[in-house]
């Protein structure tokens, strides 16, 4: 006889879970605003391992509506705009510092991405971040690169809407990105635009994809990787329509002679209501050729035999540069101190300035509405880095440094970070001019005026470049207003330096800061 297992009350297994202990778990969302599609993930964080929770995916195709003048229709913008409504409310009540929102080409490209931004804004309370070709790849390898495990080098090929991504990468570091354009939307548009499908134009096409390979890295061309890993939705496509020529057999390989395949597959079907596909949505059907060929013309540019699909792509990055970031280890730091490296930095004044800087932001950033830590490490990059063009000339050393930033590849940073630090720079001293100064989407003028007047601060109050002769102040503030005391008689004994001061304080009036020197 057997018996009967004790029956256990709520409160007994409530009394478990209490006995364990209890880790802080962040949930955090990743968004990418790609040509073709938008990819939500969200993900939650527990003790620096990140699980995905959901997945959500909607064909936008907001290439279609880039003209060749690079300019977004208003229905695209509205299209977009739409799926963003949609995509806010199922966010729910996520904070603001937990959802990141990233835009690839279309909106790297469209002359009036502002028009989409500000339209956003009314319906998407997330700040939307437009990222350059090369933080892409990036973000893109860092999401193959912590889901997919492989030995040794590896080259991961991602074919977007408006873009393809090359990454050549070891364990968690890329070696060597590059950002093409060419994109699955886009070729469509320039080759298949009516659905017709027909050799010549699969030939114009892969033509075309190795003519632009052309301009890629030496490194991509060397073949000097173990695994060719793809990823996004023309390479999934691809590799399950492979799948399925051979019965389903395999782990998801794509070979040369399978792309040749479906190639005669495209051009015997003639159209693309005709493809002989299933389990592919519509909008897919109608960009798979123009994909097809992209991954052709790279198979034939660089020789490769064999390629793996990897569901891990640009929104898994994101998550795990997320992750990162909130684990202190923001890839930014690295590539500012890269920065002051290269361009011979004299670092001992680059700390200098940055003391006296964060020490001044620290006093003012509630009253003056900058309590962000965003807002604390671009100052903090900018004064490292503010003087990168002495390399150029130390006359107008301000401009060299602010072209340098502006123009530079700086990983982890997307466009208007990179552009602030630049602006931040450009102005550190010598005259302000407002009308200089770009228009941006994630920050307001009041806000970006008031860095620039705390790094003026910090760089001329440490002009000597000595240690010893930076002079103790005290700090008054309140709203719009900074008063900076110094020891009694010390200014009168320094009249060059009260003079730079008392200049200083008529640059901050345009500047929006009422500064007094005492």
């Amino acid at each position: 006889m057997f018996a009967k297992p004790p029956v256990r009350q709520m409160s007994d297994y409530t009394q478990t879970l209490d006995s364990e202990d209890k880790r802080t778990a962040t949930r955090v969302a990743a968004l990418d605003i790609g040509s073709n599609s938008f990819h939500l993930v969200v993900a939650r964080i527990v003790a620096n391992d990140v699980q995905i929770l959901h997945r959500l995916k909607m064909k936008v195709q907001l290439a279609r509506g880039l003209d060749a003048d690079n300019w977004l229709s208003d229905e695209a913008i509205a299209r977009g705009v739409d799926y963003l409504r949609m995509i806010n409310e199922s966010l729910g009540d996520f904070e603001p510092d937990s959802v990141r929102a990233v835009a690839t080409f279309t909106l790297r490209q469209a002359r009036n991405a502002r028009q989409f931004l500000t339209a956003a804004r009314d319906v998407f309370p997330y700040p939307i971040e437009i990222i350059r070709g090369m933080e892409e790849a990036r973000l893109i390898y860092q999401g193959v690169a912590h889901t997919q495990h492989a030995e040794g080098r590896r080259m991961v090929v991602d074919i977007g809407g408006g873009s393809t991504e090359l990454i050549l990468g070891d364990g968690f570091d890329p070696i060597a990105l590059t950002s093409l354009q060419m994109g699955c939307v886009t070729f469509t548009n320039r080759f298949f635009r009516n659905g017709e499908i027909k050799q010549k134009q699969f030939d114009k096409a892969i033509t075309a994809t190795v003519q632009i390979m052309e301009i890629a890295p030496e490194q991509f061309h060397e073949l000097d990787w173990e695994q060719t890993l793809g990823s996004s939705g023309s390479i999934r496509a691809v590799t399950e329509q492979a799948m399925a020529m051979s019965g389903g057999a395999g782990d998801r390989h794509v070979t040369r002679k399978q792309i040749k395949e479906l190639v005669s597959l495209c051009v015997s079907a003639g159209h693309v209501d005709e493809l002989p596909f299933e389990d592919i949505s519509e909008e897919r059907r109608r960009v798979f050729p123009a994909g097809l060929a992209i991954l052709k013309g790279i198979f034939d540019a660089i020789d490769i035999k064999e390629l793996m699909y990897s569901p891990a792509a640009l929104r898994e990055g994101v998550i795990y540069d997320m992750e990162d970031r909130l684990s202190h280890h923001d890839i930014r730091e690295r590539t500012a101190q890269s920065l002051a490296t290269r361009y011979d930095v004299d670092l001992d004044q680059a700390q200098r300035v940055l003391n006296t800087t964060w020490t001044l932001f620290d006093a003012v950033s509630v009253d003056w509405k900058l309590d962000q830590q965003e807002y604390r490490s671009l100052l903090g990059w900018a004064a490292l880095l503010h003087e990168v063009g002495l390399q150029i000339n130390s006359r107008g050393v301000q401009r060299h440094s602010g072209y340098i930033l502006q123009n530079v590849e700086m990983p982890g940073f997307n466009q208007e970070q990179q552009q602030l630090v630049a602006s931040l720079v450009r102005f550190h001293r010598k005259k302000f001019k407002k009308s200089e100064v770009r228009e941006f989407s994630l920050f307001a003028p009041p806000e970006i005026e008031r860095l620039i007047a705390l790094l003026r601060l910090g760089v001329l109050i440490n002009i000597r470049r000595q240690d010893d002769t930076t002079p103790f102040f005290r700090i008054k503030h309140k709203k719009n207003e900074l008063r900076l005391t110094f020891e009694a008689g010390w200014l009168s004994s320094q009249p060059v330096f009260e003079a730079s001061l008392l200049r200083e304080c008529i640059q901050a009036t345009g500047l929006g800061v009422n500064l007094e020197i005492r």
